[in-house]
């Protein structure tokens, strides 16, 4: 091997490792706390945890609630069907089943304890993990849905 073709192998060798590290770059976990956004009022409504299980799942739990002034403080939901039916809303795991595919938690199930309603859903993070992009939809012959996002937070939100 001649020096000019070691010299081009190199140079493929460091063009392909910092491609590599630049594709994985802009992912961070969704694992942590978040603050979840109504979408009209752009107020908090929650705070929830979201981890990855020992079987390598993502799942979701509302920690925290901020009911407005008349709203129920310990609401359940009675709107839930199945195993969450009149299960209260705060420490429901509202989220679960979500495995990692490229930069994305996908093929999950999310739950809102307002409606009751059950969404096919996936993840991503954003802005160097300080959103959570939070796709919820329906499967018809194509998808249907729409994104929320969460605000990252830590555990001393929790207080107070």
């Amino acid at each position: 091997m001649n020096l000019r073709s070691l010299k081009g192998t190199l140079l493929f060798v460091f063009i392909f490792l910092v491609s590599i590290v630049l594709v994985n770059a802009e992912y961070i976990s969704p694992e942590g706390y978040w603050k979840t956004i109504d979408d009209k009022t752009k107020e908090v409504k929650s705070i929830v945890k979201v981890w990855v299980d020992a079987d390598g799942k993502m799942n979701g739990q509302i920690l925290k609630i901020f009911p407005k002034e008349g709203e129920d403080p310990d609401p359940v939901c009675d709107k839930c069907k199945g195993k969450l039916k009149d299960k209260k809303t705060l420490g429901m795991v509202f989220m679960w089943g979500f495995y990692k595919k490229g930069d994305k938690w996908v093929d999950g199930e999310i739950v809102d304890p307002e409606n009751g309603k059950q969404y096919h859903c996936q993840l991503y993070t954003k802005k160097e993990g300080k959103e959570l992009k939070v796709y919820g939809y329906i499967k018809l012959i194509f998808k249907i849905g729409r994104t929320q996002t969460w605000i990252r937070t830590d555990k001393s939100a929790l207080e107070g």
